[in-house]
């Protein structure tokens, strides 16, 4: 059986429109073009099933990073603010301007208080960030950054080339015009040089 996205009511739609509780198994089961029994034969219990399409998600988010983050910031940038920038910028883009991921995000915040699972997950350093923090760590060690901690360094770089764009389009809901996410990025990359490009002795 393959994975279900919930809540989606027919392709071309907005992924997750009508959350956890007000999805029913019906539904899930229309939308995967299989029977109510597969679906709990499959998963068990909504619960279940919910957590999975979650993980599921999140791993194909994952993937994606890694590409993005190979393909603007590579081990060794021939100009670093540019890299970050086009990181920045390529991140950003693909926070608040894929309706799954958005949808997924406003989801998650939704649900998670009733889901102890996913707040679990939230509060730890997740595999992007720790992705991210490795290749902030690796340009340390060539002297392009100093960073006395690479996790800390890279929430911080999520934070500010997201935050404002989040804020500004409440999390993918609002559109956001390409010149104005470009400078939030842009603003967002001059202050983290700011608190980590090495000072001359």
């Amino acid at each position: 059986m393959e994975p279900v996205r919930f809540g989606r009511a027919r392709r071309g739609t907005t992924p997750y429109p009508d959350g956890y509780a007000r999805t029913s198994v019906d539904a899930v089961a229309r939308e995967a073009g299989v029977s109510k029994r597969t679906v709990y034969d499959y998963y068990g219990d909504k619960r279940t099933l919910f957590l999975d399409v979650v993980t599921r998600t999140q791993a194909g988010h994952e993937a994606r990073f890694r590409e993005l983050l190979d393909e603007t910031l590579p081990p060794d940038p021939p100009d670093l603010e540019a890299a970050l920038t086009a990181f920045g910028r390529a991140f950003a883009s693909g926070v608040v301007q894929t309706r799954e991921r958005s949808a997924m995000v406003r989801l998650v915040v939704a649900e998670a208080a009733h889901f102890p699972d996913l707040l679990e997950r939230w509060r730890e350093v997740g595999p992007q960030q720790q992705m991210l923090a490795d290749r902030l760590a690796h340009l340390a060690e060539r002297g392009l950054l100093d960073i006395p901690d690479p996790v800390e360094a890279a929430a911080y770089l999520g934070i500010l080339v997201t935050a404002q764009v989040n804020n500004r389009t409440l999390y993918g809901t609002l559109p956001i015009s390409p010149e104005e996410l470009a400078d939030l990025v842009a603003s967002g990359i001059r202050v983290f040089l700011r608190a980590y490009r090495p000072t001359a002795d």
